[in-house]
């Protein structure tokens, strides 16, 4: 659980970087700030944090084996060690960012790095190095009052609702690679560029959010692939399937395996094939699974969108399944030679 009810902002340095790839420039400022306005320093607060609401956690990757070898990671360590180098430090955060801005649909954008004291996570309170790159400009307009008449102009400026890349990276688990929470709103390939090329992370696979990412991950794969047509399973058993293993995590603290097969997986047979499914999705996809962590609520309603409730059938119907499999009954009717299902329900609307 993060909080920053508490967290105050140290410092902050702005630098400008360009699109290497298309000749732009990197441009960097010569000193570090702080606005006088509280009032702005809390709008900066807000721009900046307001947006880390999930327990998802990343670290940093080891380049060459050693930690010290990624570029980020070593220049957030100095920053942790001695904060008055901080502005040193984040021209080389700067310098680096930009030279993997080499990709065309890269956009240019404002880099900030700031320095927040007093962060809350799950080991208590802490100190984080914040690095935000801000990409979108909107145009907004302002009324001006002039001898007795209003007018209007247009001015160019970044939208405080809207944080386009982010990461915060906060002073504990220094050993492996720090706890970071990372956003990115671009999507397509260039967005690894952030994510990899940039901040080298990789994900904390020992977190809630990713056990329970991984985990439901692995329940859609297993009807897409196992349990499926090929295998003689209904479309509606399959749709049942995926609706008891949500609402398991829904209503779960804590995951256990043995228990999510007893309750969501029962047949002995699809048990058996569920587990060896399993060992097979670990080794492919090189993600170890727990069989017992806390469940991520965040990670559950990111995952739930992607779970398929829908039966279709034909271009006549489609049938919205939330639960209760017992209530539909699939049949053949021989003198139509068509499939049908029969529905039981007391209310209609």
């Amino acid at each position: 659980m993060i909080d920053f009810e508490h967290c105050t902002i140290e410092t902050i340095v702005i630098h400008k970087i360009g699109n290497k790839y298309e000749g732009g420039a990197l441009t960097l400022s010569d000193a570090c700030f702080l606005p006088d306005d509280p009032d702005v320093t809390a709008l900066l607060k807000s721009y900046f944090l307001s947006a880390f609401k999930k327990d998802a956690f990343y670290h940093f990757s080891p380049y060459a084996r050693e930690l010290f070898n990624n570029p980020v990671y070593a220049s957030v360590s100095q920053i942790f060690a001695e904060s008055g180098e901080f502005y040193r430090h984040s021209l080389e955060i700067a310098e680096h960012l930009y030279e993997q801005s080499n990709n065309p649909n890269i956009k240019e954008g404002e880099l900030y790095v700031v320095l927040f004291r007093g962060c809350h996570v799950e080991e208590g309170a802490c100190d984080a190095v914040g690095i935000f790159k801000s990409e979108s400009r909107d145009t907004f307009l302002r009324v001006i009052l002039q001898q007795n008449s209003y007018r209007l102009e247009s001015e160019s400026g970044i939208n405080i609702r809207k944080l386009d890349k982010a990461c915060l990276i906060f002073n504990v688990q220094e050993e492996v690679g720090y706890k970071v929470s990372v956003l990115d709103k671009t999507n397509g390939k260039e967005a690894l560029y952030w994510v990899q090329d940039f901040l080298g992370l990789e994900a904390a696979y020992d977190d809630s959010y990713f056990q329970t990412s991984s985990y439901l991950n692995l329940c859609k794969e297993f009807v897409r692939e196992v349990y499926n047509k090929e295998n003689d399973v209904p479309m509606a058993d399959q749709i049942d399937m995926l609706n008891r293993s949500i609402g398991f995590f829904k209503e779960a603290e804590t995951f256990s395996e043995e228990r999510f097969k007893e309750e969501v997986v029962r047949e002995p047979e699809v048990i058996r094939a569920f587990e060896d499914f399993r060992q097979q999705y670990e080794q492919e996809k090189e993600i170890p699974l727990s069989n017992d962590f806390p469940v991520s609520d965040y990670a559950v309603k990111d995952e739930k969108r992607y779970f398929r409730h829908v039966l279709k059938l034909d271009k006549n119907f489609h049938v919205y399944i939330h639960g209760q499999r017992k209530y539909i009954e699939k049949g053949y009717d021989t003198a139509r030679d068509m499939n049908y299902y029969k529905l039981y329900f007391r209310d209609e609307e």
